[in-house]
């Protein structure tokens, strides 16, 4: 009778025991669940941030998730409650929204990246243009369209009307334009064939075998394109920061760099 007492106070012991192994084990899941960082960054960033995240994760046994679309539609995610961690926009515009409405760490923010603006073709044979005031790139485009990021809301979009209207020739393209939800979208547009000539940046061009930067659009044709970061309001992360330092790291540069982007700290 003892024998099987004690055989029903072990079996209660081992039950007892494997209840506080599964309690702390749920406990501690949370704890490596924020060790992943969440990154919202525009869409023209994902070969470079890819390719940084890998390093990181070698670097530092951790991981990261990242959401890659425009600006726009990212900061309004965010806006709407998305959990991120860390936003990296294609313009200042976008950032200055989030903290207009103090919805990110402005004393974690700072300027990253610089880039390019460039008309590309995938047309066989495409030559190299002279983009400047005067340049007739509806004769270009001819029947087709010109492929760029929605110039109401995408940044590469905005830049690329910017530029077309500081050189006079907004009026002559407006109709031909194919606007497309991020500027990943308007290069797949060129790549596939869909349309002969996009306004893309610099990066972009790099990224894709399929198209050839023909014209490089003058640097005073249009705002500056800087790429802002800066964790935001509701992330809990502890690691946010020490990301945000390692995109500024001689490592993380390289591969910036590597993808033709202008390192600006």
């Amino acid at each position: 009778m003892r024998g099987w007492r004690d055989w029903l106070a072990s079996l209660g012991r081992t039950a007892s025991t494997l209840a506080l192994g599964l309690a702390l084990a749920g406990a501690d899941t949370p704890a490596r669940a924020a060790e992943k960082v969440t990154v919202f960054a525009a869409a023209s960033l994902k070969n470079a941030l890819d390719a940084i995240n890998v390093e990181w994760q070698k670097d530092t046994g951790k991981e990261t998730t990242a959401s890659y679309a425009a600006s726009s539609a990212l900061a309004k995610q965010i806006e709407r409650g998305a959990p991120a961690d860390v936003f990296i926009s294609a313009d200042l515009a976008w950032m200055n929204y989030l903290a207009d409405k103090k919805l990110i760490k402005t004393d974690t923010r700072s300027n990253l990246l610089g880039n390019r603006l460039v008309l590309v073709s995938a047309k066989p044979g495409s030559t190299a243009v002279d983009i400047k005031a005067g340049f007739d790139l509806a004769a270009l485009i001819g029947d087709g369209r010109l492929a760029m990021g929605a110039v109401d809301t995408v940044p590469a979009g905005k830049y690329g009307k910017a530029a077309l209207e500081r050189l006079g020739l907004w009026a002559a393209v407006e109709q031909k334009v194919a606007g497309a939800e991020s500027v990943r979208a308007a290069l797949l547009l060129v790549s596939r064939g869909e349309a002969p000539y996009g306004i893309v940046y610099q990066t972009d061009a790099v990224a894709d075998p399929g198209v050839k930067v023909v014209g490089t659009f003058p640097a005073d044709s249009h705002p500056p394109i800087i790429y802002p970061i800066a964790i935001t309001a509701d992330s809990r992360s502890a690691d946010a920061a020490a990301y945000i330092e390692f995109l500024k790291s001689a490592k993380a540069a390289a591969l910036f760099e590597a993808q033709g982007f202008t390192v600006l700290e």
